[in-house]
């Protein structure tokens, strides 16, 4: 995965002009915008079965394959990751659900497209501009479709955690996330992502970012099952151990 041999930082992507004019104009009359969906391309219609039936029939027999969740989101995470599987779109689909969460950050979409009396066509209207200007794969926006005919969209946050967990998984991936005062540069990142894949012998480890001033100097990586190793390089722990040493009991904060 050449996404990897880069040292990746926390993706910081704000929503694309025709995904805002869409969605300011939900409640309304939806704005005319010329919309060529990669929903409609070729790829899909070459397709001996709909992806609709090809997602039903993966959900039906996870539970023999790659399952990583008995949750609702944990089945539908794991359909979606067998399909791309299947279809050689595994890293692709992943990219666009890391590109759809940043989108969902933004609390009045994620109001929108759960709003059960808004119309579906208008919640696919908004998730179509979002899949153009990010360049989403078909098989990624079908199955957003899919969430919304089964109504099931609410789930999505759940879906795409349970989703990258199937995906670390499957292409043995650690996930580690580096904590840190100040944005780190990149030589840095790839020695703490060298540091984090000799403790672990995954074939790769992808790196997300975090910034917190609290922490003075230095950083805190977090690996493993649920985060459960730490290696701790800030300057706020040692100025603590220190505090501790001399007997000073309040908190340390940067003046």
């Amino acid at each position: 995965m050449e996404s990897l041999k880069q040292s990746p930082v926390a993706l910081n992507m704000q929503c694309a002009p025709s995904a805002r004019a869409l969605f300011k104009g939900a409640n309304g009359p939806i704005s005319q915008l010329s919309i060529k969906c990669a929903f409609f391309g070729t790829r899909l219609v070459k397709t001996h079965k709909p992806l609709s039936t090809k997602v039903s029939q993966v959900v039906r027999r996870n539970r023999t394959r790659i399952v990583m969740s008995d949750s609702v989101a944990g089945s539908y995470a794991t359909a979606l990751a067998d399909l791309g599987k299947s279809v050689n779109s595994l890293d692709a689909i992943n990219s666009d659900l890391e590109k759809l969460s940043q989108f969902l950050v933004n609390k009045d979409i994620f109001a929108f497209l759960v709003n059960p009396i808004i119309l579906p066509e208008k919640k696919k209207e908004i998730l179509k501009s979002i899949a153009v200007d990010a360049k989403f794969e078909p098989y990624t926006l079908n199955f957003l479709f899919i969430l919304i005919d089964k109504k099931r969209i609410k789930l999505i946050n759940e879906i795409i955690k349970e989703f990258e967990i199937t995906y670390n998984k499957l292409t043995d991936t650690e996930l580690a996330i580096v904590t840190s005062a100040v944005k780190l540069e990149n030589r840095h990142l790839h020695a703490i992502a060298k540091k984090v894949q000799s403790f672990t012998n995954a074939k790769n480890v992808r790196l997300k970012t975090v910034i917190d001033p609290s922490l003075i100097a230095g950083f805190t990586i977090r690996f493993g099952s649920s985060g459960s190793n730490m290696i701790d390089m800030s300057v706020k722990t040692e100025l603590e151990k220190l505090a501790g040493q001399i007997g000073y009991n309040e908190s340390i904060q940067l003046v």
